[in-house]
């Protein structure tokens, strides 16, 4: 009998888990990512690469042009997004090989070039060539 509640006792002692080192540790790592997070949101800065390509080839490209005023242009005319689809699409039919320019104005924003290129996407052309500015120019 004796044994038995000796044994009970030291069950008991297992089934209870002290928590409060657990809890100290938890509430020490929040603590440390609400002091760091914002650092790292704010601690990096971009710079973007310097563009310094060589000339393309002039063979077997088409241009598409998004200017200072948003307008679009393919090759000299200008065209409406709908319309330069269609004009890609019997292009990509009529001349499969052929790649595409996209020259944007620096002014435009992001956004209106990313625009313009899913456009080029559904077209059928997966592959188009940004055209930058030389270094020093």
């Amino acid at each position: 009998m004796r044994n038995r509640r000796k044994m009970r006792s030291q069950m008991d002692a297992i089934d209870q888990i002290n928590v409060t080192p657990l809890l100290d540790l938890t509430f020490l790592l929040l603590i440390v990512f609400m002091i760091t997070m914002p650092l790292m949101e704010y601690g990096t800065s971009i710079k973007p690469p310097e563009m310094n390509a060589e000339k393309l080839p002039d063979d077997n490209f088409k241009s598409v042009t998004l200017t200072n005023k948003g307008t679009i242009m393919f090759g000299d005319s200008v065209v409406t997004q709908e319309e330069l689809i269609e004009h890609l699409r019997q292009l990509k039919v009529a001349e499969p090989k052929t790649s595409l320019l996209l020259r944007a104005d620096g002014s435009r924003t992001y956004k209106d070039v990313i625009e313009l290129m899913a456009a080029i996407r559904r077209s059928g052309f997966e592959d188009v060539t940004l055209v930058t500015a030389q270094e020093g120019r």
